[in-house]
């Protein structure tokens, strides 16, 4: 589900900043494009609930790097709109609501962090009953 978290942000960094902003889901070594945003998930949590059921808290990071002349104030700008874009993103054909977002800026690198958390339910492989035909036993002692 982490994965496809990570395509729904994609998706909506896409939508919002276009195709001038170049997109990464790892480490880049060599040939980096800027303005650039990197999205990784930095902190799974998985935690039973009740019975079957599962809380998942997941903490994801955008990080974003600028050429600008002005590198803050281009910072600043793209933090508000992170706020915007990604309170709400499309998962699996759902919406699915970012919550603690947080922006913070130092070395003129913007880090936004949201999480995005849900429930799942485990379903089990239960064995049925089936019908027996055989005799019945009565034991004696």
């Amino acid at each position: 589900m982490i994965k496809k978290i990570i395509d729904g942000i994609l998706a909506t960094l896409s939508e919002e900043f276009g195709d001038e902003y170049t997109l990464y889901t790892e480490s880049v070594m060599q040939g980096m494009k800027e303005p650039c945003f990197f999205v990784f998930c930095i902190s799974p949590n998985t935690r039973v609930f009740r019975g079957r059921r599962y809380y998942h808290e997941n903490q994801f990071a955008i990080q974003y790097l600028t050429a600008a002349d002005e590198p803050r104030a281009e910072c600043t700008n793209v933090a508000e709109r992170l706020f915007a874009c990604l309170e709400m993103i499309t998962v699996d054909s759902d919406l699915m609501r970012g919550t603690e977002m947080n922006a913070d800026i130092s070395d003129e690198v913007l880090t936004f962090t949201v999480n995005y958390n849900f429930f799942s339910y485990r379903t089990t492989d239960e064995l049925k009953m089936e019908e027996f035909e055989g005799t019945e036993t009565t034991l004696k002692g």
